[in-house]
């Protein structure tokens, strides 16, 4: 298993390129499934989640190719089996999107209940009593889901959580469905907005996407297409915030100024000047030490949970005090024990983060404990004295695309070795 050595220095300059997002890819990966021809999906990250779920429609007996640029094309006409065993869901909790596609294209799937960051609970119950109301028979015996329906029929749902990747499964069964089906409560995330957009490429019939009600009209197939991944908000929002932390400034490109509103306001409000064009973000601290920000997670479109470590470990060296609560998932502060140990003043009140920031860090050893935890572990590293090394990286790998190498093209030290 590999580990992270940084060693904390000065402030990060230059320009990075932002990969496809994590999130949009991998429910657009299981949404191939619903298609009776060819998939041509661009801009896929290069990622170990995204191995996983082509190791797993592999499994399935689907055809993969992967060319050039990461271009995934997907022929999913070659399925085989309409399974998604333990020994690759339990790794990502993402494999439950094939879930409603196989229900709805081939009328049976046997998927094992998820695994994925611990970050806290992220009941499946939701996609189950949809699905149920949709017409399927779902059993859950012995760790695995076991679903069947002739063919799902539309209906109105309305769901108590916001839920990503309930609504994602939902949508993609609706696809096929006999009739309209409406989602209310519905999540309103820009991934789901791609996936409601790549399914509509194949001849979907999806609308209000980006709202908290989605309408989607059944229809009888679903064809190939070609479509490009949307740009990753959260890596995004990453490398800004490791600019801002360490005084620096950075030119992001091939992202989308317009889905990261939240993250750039508290970045303003950091002391950041920000410009924006259609699909690049400019950040410049000045050599400016950062001031402290308040921040509250709730589901899109205010502050994101997937950025909340990254602004915890800014508020770490930021001037004045700071409280952060989180309110989507509450085991989700796991990285602010390792944060301590890199010499941050926290205290812990329940679902919120008291942070007085200090001038400095100092490197240790530190644990990463999920994906966005230990992205912040290493921009915290990169303004901590001395070396901090990190392990257990494979959290990282599983959502940020060559994490070593865009730093260390910034100015940061930063090397990968094995253990």
């Amino acid at each position: 298993m590999d580990k992270l050595i940084i060693t904390g220095g000065g402030p990060i300059h230059g320009g990075v390129r932002i990969a496809g997002a994590k999130n949009s890819a991998l429910p657009i990966l299981a949404g191939t499934l619903l298609a009776s021809s060819r998939v041509t999906i661009k801009n896929v990250p290069h990622l170990h989640d995204i191995t996983t779920t082509m190791g797993l429609l592999g499994r399935m007996g689907v055809e993969l190719v992967l060319n050039e640029g990461m271009v995934i094309e997907v022929d999913p006409t070659t399925i085989q089996t309409y399974s998604a065993p333990y020994e690759l869901v339990k790794t990502m909790r993402a494999s439950i999107l094939v879930l409603g596609p196989l229900v709805a294209r081939y009328g049976e799937a046997e998927v094992s209940l998820p695994g994925g960051c611990a970050i806290g609970q992220r009941p499946v119950n939701l996609h189950l009593e949809g699905l149920q109301a949709m017409g399927a028979e779902i059993n859950v015996e012995n760790g695995y889901i076991r679903a069947k329906a002739k063919r799902l029929k539309g209906t109105r749902l309305v769901l108590d959580l916001v839920t990503v990747t309930g609504t994602e499964n939902l949508m993609m069964a609706a696809a096929l469905a006999d009739g309209e089906t409406i989602i209310e409560n519905a999540a309103r995330e820009p991934e789901v907005v791609d996936l409601a957009n790549f399914i509509n490429a194949m001849g979907g019939k999806i609308s209000g996407a980006g709202t908290d009600t989605l309408v989607i009209e059944g229809v009888e197939k679903l064809n190939g297409c070609e479509y490009s991944v949307m740009p990753d908000r959260i890596e995004t929002g990453t490398y800004l915030v490791a600019a801002a932390m360490t005084g620096g400034s950075i030119m992001v490109k091939d992202t989308d100024p317009t889905i990261l509103d939240a993250v750039l306001l508290k970045l303003e409000e950091a002391g950041a000047t920000i410009e924006t064009g259609d699909d690049w973000i400019s950040l410049d601290m000045k050599g400016k030490r950062p001031k402290a920000v308040n921040i509250h997670t709730a589901p899109y479109p205010a502050f994101p949970t997937d950025m909340q470590a990254q602004f915890a470990a800014l508020n770490c060296v930021a001037d004045g005090v700071s409280t952060i609560k989180e309110t989507v998932f509450e085991n989700r502060f796991m990285h602010i024990h390792e944060m301590q140990r890199l010499g941050a003043d926290i205290q812990l009140e329940g679902n919120t983060a008291i942070i007085r920031g200090v001038e400095r860090l100092t490197g240790a050893p530190v644990m990463a404990t999920d994906l966005r935890a230990s992205a912040s572990l290493v921009i915290a590293g990169l303004v901590a004295e001395g070396d901090t090394t990190i392990e257990r990286i494979y959290h990282i790998d599983r959502g940020y695309d060559c994490i070593e190498e865009k730093f260390s093209s910034l100015g940061a030290t930063i090397v990968r070795v094995p253990e």
